[in-house]
């Protein structure tokens, strides 16, 4: 490894990623608001005024050029731009306008998502992501943004990891709308392909720039102790009713698209029984997953091929961890990850690490530290930490550095 080729070819884009709901605050009017709310909430908290990013932002994007990042990979909040169904916020869509200003005024490309998990009230009570009308609903607003915003996005990115919620909003009922049916599921990953080709085209009406969908990915493992082939059969079959069969759909979807997003964080292993969970003495993450980098390549290499030599970019990747030295370690084994998928001729073009700041983590509240930067939420003061300033030479030179 240490023999390994440490640059990274010319125009690689390293940047830093967020969204809407994890760090604007107050975002009152779409279905994780109402979820964090309910009396029997799954959630660990509220997420409150959050970062307050949606005032705070100027400082936030210089803080990411002051850093040496090229790029900042954002959400804009469907439910702030549509409050209600047909009703369009000119305000809404000149404060995000204004975001994206501030990027290139600061040297940073603005990649928008415009969808990050959180739909609103009114799309939810219309029977959310299981009706078929909600593809077209999402294209018209997609249409909206585009026209208003032109080619002043350098990056689009549809929806974010629509296999999770999916998967944990209508399968596993910790996201919402907290449903528990493997049917629902399965219409809700239609409708999901389905929005991304519709706003895939409503987008491209108005904008030039590169445009693709990301997914959540990890590498799977199928653990197997005996040599038995009807064992490794089973194996095979309780993997693919887990996240890796819940990407084919999407996968296909990508095809033709100007770039596919790979979001991974850690591997799955699997035995004849099932998910395992980790080794007891395994290196674990805030999370309660394994922390496992290397995962990384296998979810690049597979999200090549099964897209069909679509150009792929880490839109997201990072870790929550209390000691920053292991934000580091992680990510330089990760960026290691790409040097050799792209030493195979495989054309990765950029990487976001997750997140630019210690945000509200979902379900699991404020507890994750996945940010570069650490806020006081009380005083809404950001603490650069050590990672935010290896990453950000790590950018400037383009090329691995010394971890500390």
């Amino acid at each position: 490894m240490e023999d390994a080729e440490t640059s990274f070819p010319q125009g690689f884009l390293w940047g830093t990623a967020t969204a809407a709901h994890q760090v604007e605050g107050n975002n009152t009017n779409n279905d994780w608001w109402e979820w964090e709310h309910r009396v029997d909430s799954l959630c660990a908290e509220p997420s409150g005024d959050c970062c307050d990013q949606y005032h705070l932002y100027p400082k936030d994007i210089k803080l990411i050029a002051d850093l040496g990042l090229q790029a900042y990979r954002f959400s804009i909040e469907w439910s702030r731009v549509e409050p209600a169904e047909g009703e369009f916020s000119q305000v809404a869509l000149q404060h995000y306008k204004r975001v994206i200003a501030s990027c290139w005024e600061n040297g940073v490309q603005p990649i928008v998502t415009l969808h990050h998990f959180t739909t609103p009230l009114w799309v939810s009570t219309l029977g959310g992501w299981e009706n078929p009308r909600t593809a077209d609903l999402f294209a018209r607003y997609c249409a909206k943004v585009a026209q208003f915003m032109g080619n002043d996005v350098a990056r689009w990115c549809t929806i974010n990891e629509p296999n999770m919620v999916s998967t944990i909003g209508y399968l596993v009922g910790q996201f919402p709308p907290g449903k528990r049916s493997r049917l629902a599921r399965d219409a809700v990953n239609s409708v999901f392909c389905d929005a991304h080709a519709k706003s895939r085209d409503a987008v491209k009406s108005f904008s030039s720039a590169p445009l693709g969908l990301t997914l959540a990915m990890a590498e799977f493992q199928v653990d197997v102790q005996s040599a038995d082939p009807d064992e490794f059969a089973m194996a095979h079959a309780k993997r693919e009713q887990g996240f890796d069969g819940l990407e084919t759909c999407f996968l296909e979807s990508a095809i033709g698209d100007d770039f596919f997003g790979v979001q991974t964080y850690t591997r799955e292993r699997y035995n004849a029984q099932g998910r395992m969970k980790p080794d007891p003495d395994a290196r674990l993450t805030i999370m309660g997953y394994e922390y496992y980098p290397q995962a990384l390549e296998a979810t690049i290499r597979r999200a090549y091929i099964e897209t069909r030599g679509v150009p792929i970019m880490v839109t997201e990747n990072g870790i929550a961890v209390v000691n920053d030295q292991e934000r580091i370690e992680y990510v330089d084994e990760a960026l290691r990850c790409i040097l050799r998928c792209i030493e195979d001729g495989i054309p990765v073009e950029g990487y976001m690490y997750w997140s630019l700041l210690d945000n509200f983590e979902w379900a699991y509240g404020y507890g994750p530290t996945f940010g570069l930067v650490g806020v006081d939420r009380e005083t809404q003061e950001r603490h650069i930490k050590p990672s935010a300033h290896w990453l950000g030479k790590v950018a400037q030179a383009n090329a691995l550095l010394p971890l500390r």
